[in-house]
Parts: C-alpha cells; sequence; structure tokens
C-alpha cells in the first residue's frame, strides 16, 4: 500500500468535514450568533477571561489537546493493523470528535463559559455535576501523570532534547511580554521564537543532558530488575532518573499553571503550534517525495497472546485523535473564555479536531511506513511482539520513523531524531500546563461544593492537583509502569466524551433541535467504554493490580450514577 494514498485519502476525508458538516453544525444544530456577548468580553480580567484573536487561540486550543496522545494512541493501536487505526482516526474525528469539541466549546460560551461539569448541574441536576467533576477529576489525575511518564521517558532516551525543550520555557516568555506588554505584533515574534527553536534543536545534539540519579534506589528492590545485577543496578537507576523528571516536570506544571495565561500558556501553545504545522509538513513532504511503502499488515492477523480483544480496545486505545473528553474540559474550561466572538468557535473547536486528527495520521504513517522502513517487516514484528512492548515503545516507534521522514526532505538522522522527539514533549508538556490548571479549577469547584475554603486558594489547591498526579505517576512500579495506565485512561476519556455528548444532547432537547448529531456518537461511546471499563477492571483484578482496580472501580460507579441520573431527564423530556 502507498502511504501517499492513505495520507491524500484522510487530507480529503477532513476537508470534506470541515467544509460541508461543520457548516451544517453551526447553522443547524448550534446556530452561531455573531452577536452574542462572549464570556471573554462579559468577564475580561486579564487573566482567565481574555478575548484573543482567533489564530493565537486555535494555536492555544490545538496545542493543548493534541499533547502526546494522538500520537502515543495510534502507535500502539496499529499492532491490530493500519487500517482499523485509520477507519476510527478518520470517522471518528470527523463525525464524533469534532462534533463533541464545537459543541463543548458552544454550550460553555452559551453559559457564561461554565465548564461541562458545572453545566452538568443546570442541565442534567445537582447531583450530576458533582458526579462528573469527580469523573473529570480522576480524568485529569490520569492524563497529567500519563504524559509525565511519557515525557520522562523521552528525556531519558533523547538527552539531546532537553535544551530545546527547556529553552523554549524562555523563549515563550519574551514573545508573551513582547506581545502584550509591548504591544508588537504577533506574527514576527512567534516566526522568531520558532527559528530560535530550531536553532536549539540543531545544537541540542551537541549539548546532550542527562539528569542525574538522586534517590539511589537500591538495585535488589526495583521492580523492572531482571537478569543479573547489572540489569538490576540498571534499572534502579532508570527508576531514579525517571522520577527525578517527573518530580522536576510537576513543579514546572505549577508554576505555569498559576501564572496568568499571557505569559507563559498563550504565548508557549502559539509557538507550538507553528512547530507543529511545520513539523506535519517535513513528515507530509517526506511521504510525498519518498513515499515509503506501507509493509505493516493493514489487518494484523498474527497478533501476540497478550493482546486484548479488538473490541472494545480499539475505541478507547485512540481516544485523542479520533474523539477524547479532555478535549471537553480545554474547551469549556480554557478555550471558552478567551473566545472573542461565538462564530469563531467552528473554526477554534471543530478545525481543533480536526487538527489533531491529521497528528494521529501521522503517527499511523510514521509507525506503519517510516519505522517499518527503519526496522524492517521483522523488526516491526519484533517491536510489537507484546502488547506491553507496544505500549513502552510507542514514542520511540514514532520518533524512529518521523527521523525516517524527515530524512527524505535532507534533515539528518540525528537531528531529525531530536527535532521529533521535541515535538511528542513540547505538546504533552503543554497539555499537562493546561492539564494541572483545569485541575485546579476542578479542586475549588469541589471544595467550595462542600465548605472546604482553604481549598479554594489557588495556590494550594494547584499543590493538590500536582501532587496527586505525581504520586500516581511516581507509584506505578517507580514511574516505569507509567504506561499501564494507557487503557485505564483512555477508557476514562472516552467515556467523559460520552457523557459531555450527553449534555449537550439534553441541552439541545430543551432548545427542541435536531439530536442525532451529538445522540449517536454518544451512544456508541457510552457503549465501548462501559464495556472496555469491564475488561479493563477485569484484568486488573486478575493482575491484583489494586491501585487500578481502586480508581477504575470509582470512575465505573461514578458512570453509572451519573448516566442513571441524565437517564431520568431524558425521560421527562421525551414524555413532555
Amino acid at each position: 500500500m502507498s502511504s501517499i494514498v492513505l495520507l491524500i485519502g484522510g487530507l480529503a476525508a477532513f476537508a470534506v468535514g470541515y467544509q460541508v458538516y461543520s457548516k451544517y453544525l453551526a447553522n443547524h444544530i448550534y446556530k452561531l450568533d455573531p452577536d452574542f456577548q462572549t464570556p471573554a468580553k462579559q468577564f475580561e480580567d486579564g487573566v482567565d477571561y481574555l478575548p484573543t484573536n482567533k489564530h493565537i487561540l486555535f494555536g492555544h486550543h490545538f496545542t493543548s489537546v493534541a499533547g502526546a496522545a494522538p500520537i502515543v494512541g495510534p502507535a500502539i493501536a496499529v499492532i491490530w493493523g493500519w487500517l482499523p487505526a485509520l477507519i476510527w482516526v478518520v470517522v471518528g474525528t470527523v463525525a464524533a470528535g469534532a462534533v463533541h469539541d464545537f459543541g463543548t466549546l458552544w454550550i460553555s460560551v452559551r453559559h457564561k463559559g461554565q465548564s461541562i461539569g458545572t453545566l452538568a448541574e443546570s442541565i442534567v441536576g445537582g447531583r450530576a455535576r458533582v458526579l462528573f467533576l469527580l469523573i473529570i477529576f480522576f480524568l485529569l489525575l490520569l492524563v497529567n501523570a500519563v504524559f509525565a511518564v511519557v515525557i520522562a521517558n523521552l528525556l531519558m532516551a533523547n538527552p539531546g532534547a532537553v535544551a530545546p525543550v527547556w529553552g523554549t520555557l524562555v523563549v515563550a516568555v519574551i514573545v508573551g511580554f513582547l506581545i502584550y506588554r509591548m504591544g508588537v505584533g504577533v506574527l514576527l515574534p512567534s516566526l522568531g521564537a520558532l527559528a530560535v527553536l530550531y536553532v536549539l534543536i540543531w545544537t541540542g545534539q551537541y549539548l546532550p543532558f542527562s539528569l542525574p540519579d538522586f534517590f539511589g534506589f537500591d538495585p535488589t528492590a526495583s521492580q523492572l530488575a531482571v537478569g543479573t545485577q547489572q540489569d538490576a543496578l540498571q534499572a534502579a537507576t532508570a527508576d531514579g532518573v525517571r522520577i527525578g523528571w517527573v518530580v522536576l516536570l510537576f513543579v514546572y506544571g505549577f508554576v505555569a499553571s498559576v501564572l496568568p495565561v499571557w505569559v507563559l500558556l498563550q504565548p508557549r501553545d502559539y509557538i507550538n503550534s507553528h512547530q507543529l504545522f511545520v513539523a506535519l509538513g517535513i513528515i507530509f513532504l517526506g511521504v510525498l517525495i519518498t513515499n515509503p511503502p506501507v509493509i505493516a499488515p493493514a489487518i494484523n492477523s498474527n497478533l501476540p497472546s497478550d493482546t486484548p480483544s479488538f473490541f472494545p480496545l480499539l475505541f478507547v486505545t485512540i481516544a485523542c485523535g479520533a474523539i477524547s473528553g479532555f478535549h471537553g474540559l480545554v474547551a469549556s474550561g480554557t478555550t471558552a473564555k478567551q473566545l472573542s466572538n461565538e462564530v469563531e468557535a467552528r473554526y477554534v473547536g471543530y478545525g481543533g479536531a480536526l487538527g489533531e486528527g491529521l497528528v494521529a495520521l501521522t503517527s499511523i504513517l510514521a509507525t506503519t511506513a517510516g519505522f517499518a522502513v527503519f526496522a524492517g517487516i521483522d523488526g516491526w514484528y519484533e517491536h510489537y511482539a507484546t502488547w506491553q512492548g507496544a505500549s513502552r515503545g510507542a514514542t520511540s516507534a514514532f520518533v524512529n520513523g518521523v527521523a525516517v521522514l524527515a530524512q527524505g526532505v535532507g534533515i539528518p538522522h540525528q537531528v531529525a531524531t531530536v527535532f521529533a522527539a521535541v515535538v511528542v514533549i513540547s505538546f504533552a508538556a503543554t497539555t499537562m500546563d493546561t492539564g494541572i490548571r483545569l485541575q485546579r479549577y476542578i479542586v475549588t469547584e469541589l471544595a467550595n461544593q462542600y465548605g472546604f475554603k482553604q481549598l479554594g486558594n489557588k495556590w494550594l489547591a494547584t499543590l493538590v492537583a500536582a501532587g496527586s498526579c505525581a504520586i500516581l505517576a511516581i507509584g506505578l512500579d517507580r514511574g516505569a509502569g507509567g504506561m499501564r495506565l494507557w487503557p485505564l485512561f483512555g477508557t476514562t476519556n472516552q467515556l467523559t466524551a460520552g457523557l459531555s455528548l450527553l449534555v449537550i444532547t439534553i441541552y439541545l432537547m430543551t432548545l427542541k433541535r435536531k439530536v442525532w448529531a451529538t445522540a449517536v456518537p454518544m451512544v456508541f461511546l457510552l457503549l465501548m467504554t462501559t464495556w472496555a471499563m469491564v475488561d479493563n477492571l477485569s484484568r486488573y483484578w486478575g493482575d491484583r493490580s489494586g491501585l487500578l482496580l481502586g480508581v477504575g472501580g470509582a470512575i465505573f460507579v461514578l458512570e453509572l450514577w451519573l448516566i442513571l441520573e441524565a437517564g431520568l431527564v431524558l425521560r421527562r423530556l421525551v414524555r413532555g
């Protein structure tokens, strides 16, 4: 199979979705009003509520929702074959994910920028709000923990990426001051920052940095230790270094999430959006020039014995990149507070989801064409010889695959490897920034609900958010087991998307509008996620994984309770 055919087919489907389906949603389902006063203008405070240029906001929203998930999910899911992964990415994005993102942004704007969890109270009922907020808290807990482990592993595997990743933060702060305090236009500082970033990527290969092991774990206690004493020593050292990176990342996340959005969040996201578009351009150009054959199987008939069932795990393994509940949290948590005009919700919400679909498409191409060429078909099967190995090695497959495609446009392999690692790390870190900020909002809302006024303080609320995520990330085999969280993260993520669509559907019913566009993906997602959660819990029980069983069981109970609450409301609406 030609990789060019897959690329052009995916791009064409996304273009039709934006030009046709999103216009239908905007005009007939959500009915956008250019004269509606958005929360950004109504409550402007320069910190959270800030009317923002739609292109800057698109960059913030796109990079916040993209993260590493649309890369990691497809890179794991191709173990079943590239065809099911491709179909779910394309159809899921156009008909479900973009509908969800567009809808959560619109409904939040219509309700003073309230989060989707808070909206559940006014639309479903008082208990629904608390249930939804608790589910969102668990989702953010998993998102931040998983991404911290992903970033730590990439920084350990790619020391040349350390300097450009952390150097970007300084550049972003400078860009923020130039734009918002000195009145400089947006374009030139952003392009200048992008140029500096690529200089840092080039020099990163000559300035590799590896974090020392500050913890000095006993090798005999390492749960990863196998074979000789030397193996045990290396495993214990890796545990210590990984935990060191995780701690540093959450310290950074704490600081970034309490700063005003214009200082770091917006400029960094805008820079990263340019970086991502350049990366997509390089990957697509590499495909067009080299046209590497997709030698990985379309349907893998030689699955490893530990691989879970295709149904329903495909639909939660690829979460972001098809549909993601986390997107709704970003759309209703931060993006809705910065939208200048309601009609721009189509561009930012639906368009941002399509952008993430493109990232997922590149992940499929990189891991089934680029990486397959890099490793050979035997090497590809060896990499995907186990489900656990596919999960842990997802980012390395993507990085090496992108490096092969980038070589097609004349970029040296070593530089291309650092470039690909920086792309993944930058977007995972951006998602952590937003995720911890959103989790702070959730902690504050729950604290206000139950009278814990101390947690209303943003510093303490952020400490609770970042600290709980760090404990979960480190608690699974000293961080080495962090990717075991992925199936539970994907299930919770898709569950949240289904519940968000449920809230939107009920609201549309109260407005007496057509609901099929949101109701169909809602039913499908709730069925798949419920099935997947039962499957996850049975495996955690068999593995005697008490931590995962406890977290998953709590989420499952909250899901069933919230669906019951919403079902009662739906019955009343139908009868009415």
